[in-house]
């Protein structure tokens, strides 16, 4: 049966969290056709072997594996071009995001305009230390004053959206924390919803907070640079075709999601806050 969400969770080095949070995830989502997607970023551990034991259990359990660590960024690339859904959930592999807060981000953009492309969460009553909160807050504000995306937490791991928005966007390493100012940039609306943070269970972080505020700076430059080259056509119809529909795609099928999306261009709404 075709999922109608896909659940995508990279995971490097968590054998302590990710097979608890693996049940989590099933038990959250077991009211709707998903598949849950853990993308393996050639962890030195038994984080693998502790996943692929679970297939029996959870049946939905799809597990990739990178053959040398790449990066969250390129493991949720991997996990969403594999996904067979039209709607793409993420969360960290570390446990600290809420499992339960996932299907209300999904079930929004469900519900839906094509125009709507992303729901990121906003994590309350974080559980990081103090300096981890501070330097996220810094980021936050420096990334929101240039990229005017309206993003207050663009570092929370859970999010929902359009699989085939995700795709239509330029991949660098880091993009995952810049999806709504991308997601923006493309001609699709993003929104945000609270979300529940957890502290961490097992295992370490595997940024430290000079590393991912560093790294977070010199990337925001880059999309900077990507913002100002952005130029829109619009909508897109396909307006004559030599061959008729036997072989041209249809014209809603062509401009269907471009059309909505380009309709609402730079729209931000925010839920629950």
């Amino acid at each position: 049966m075709q999922p109608d969400v896909s659940i995508v969770v990279p995971v490097f080095d968590e054998e302590g969290a990710a097979p608890t949070l693996a049940r989590e995830i099933a038990a959250a989502f077991a009211g709707c056709a998903f598949e849950l997607i853990f993308v393996d970023d050639a962890s030195r551990d038994g984080t693998r072997a502790a996943l692929a034991s679970l297939t029996t259990e959870i049946p939905q359990l799809r597990l990739l594996a990178h053959e040398k660590n790449a990066g969250q960024s390129r493991a949720t690339r991997t996990g969403v071009m594999a996904a067979r859904a039209p709607i793409v959930v993420t969360m960290d592999g570390d446990g600290q995001n809420d499992p339960a807060d996932g299907p209300r981000l999904a079930g929004r953009l469900q519900s839906a305009a094509p125009s709507l492309g992303l729901v990121g969460g906003v994590r309350v009553s974080r559980k990081d230390t103090l300096a981890k909160r501070f330097a996220s807050r810094f980021a936050n504000g420096v990334r929101q004053a240039l990229l005017k995306d309206s993003a207050a937490d663009t570092g929370c791991g859970l999010k929902a959206f359009r699989r085939e928005a995700f795709l239509r966007l330029p991949y660098f390493d880091h993009i995952h924390r810049f999806l709504p100012a991308l997601m923006l940039r493309e001609g699709y609306e993003v929104a945000f919803e609270p979300v529940g943070h957890r502290p961490r269970q097992a295992g370490r972080s595997k940024y430290t907070n000079l590393g991912r505020l560093w790294a977070s700076l010199s990337d925001l430059w880059g999309v900077v640079w990507l913002n100002s080259r952005a130029r829109s056509p619009g909508a897109v119809a396909e307006v004559a075709s030599g061959q008729g529909d036997e072989h041209g795609r249809h014209d809603d099928e062509v401009d269907g999601a471009e059309k909505d999306a380009h309709a609402g261009s730079g729209k931000v709404g925010l839920a629950g806050r």
